[in-house]
């Protein structure tokens, strides 16, 4: 089984790509992967430092274990050859996985037509997508130019909630400014907008502690058909592992 996971060239969260090809890899996926320019992505250095965070350091920045995961995902051949997005073909591989980050640079990858595209065709085909944080941004934006509607119009899903956004923005905006704020508009009120009914966005439990493969509880997804969606780093083990059945049950 191929997988694709579409990355912005900088700034993507480490987690949320690092975990999940890690988890995929283990287990036999071959994993590919694609930015906007064609060149290997680089994470947010931010997330791997913590520089500028303060007393929050701790707290916001990714763990040791998806360090350790993203610093042996930079040697990967395939990570430091991606395609361009417009070089996808959707019929080589078997899913798609879209990953977050909020610092300014993913907007490349968050508002490229040509990933759009890629994403319908992948719902089109009925196969696995799934999608992160700021990765359910980028489903949102895909429309289907057969409804003329978002791919997400009439699923559920859920995604960064605007308590996680804001209180991250609240709490370091004297430090780094707007950092956490990717735009003037928080994921959970723009993918909100993509949706048939409010209630098709699903908060689910506080997120107060990330989860880990001993710490499974802690994490939260929602499952709508091919479709697999997660709030944060801190539900990216569950995510990876509920994609993986996804992959599985489709072959």
């Amino acid at each position: 089984m191929k997988v694709l996971i579409a990355t912005s060239s900088r700034g993507f969260d480490p987690s949320e790509v690092a975990i999940p090809w890690q988890i995929l890899s283990e287990a036999g996926v071959e994993v590919s992967f694609a930015t906007d320019t064609g060149k290997a992505g680089s994470p947010d250095p931010i997330m791997l430092s913590g520089q500028g965070l303060g007393p929050l350091k701790k707290s916001l920045i990714a763990r040791k274990d998806a360090q350790q995961a993203c610093a042996a995902l930079l040697k990967d051949k395939r990570f430091l050859r991606p395609l361009r997005y417009k070089d996808i073909d959707p019929s080589q591989f078997g899913g798609l996985i879209l990953p977050g980050g909020h610092a300014k640079e993913v907007r490349h990858y968050l508002e490229s037509k040509k990933l759009q595209k890629v994403i319908v065709a992948f719902f089109s085909a009925e196969k696995p997508v799934g999608a992160i944080c700021h990765g359910v941004v980028a489903a949102a934006r895909a429309m289907d130019p057969a409804t003329g509607k978002s791919v997400l119009y009439g699923r559920k899903t859920t995604a960064l909630l605007n308590r996680q956004e804001l209180l991250a923005y609240r709490l370091t905006k004297k430090r780094v400014g707007d950092y956490y704020l990717t735009y003037p508009v928080t994921v959970e009120d723009e993918v909100a907008t993509a949706l048939q009914s409010p209630d098709d966005f699903i908060k689910g439990p506080v997120p107060l502690f990330r989860d880990s493969p001993t710490h499974m509880k802690r994490g939260f997804t929602v499952r709508d058909g091919n479709y697999l969606s997660a709030r944060w780093p801190g539900d990216v083990y569950n995510f990876s592992n509920a994609f993986l059945e996804m992959l599985r049950e489709t072959k």
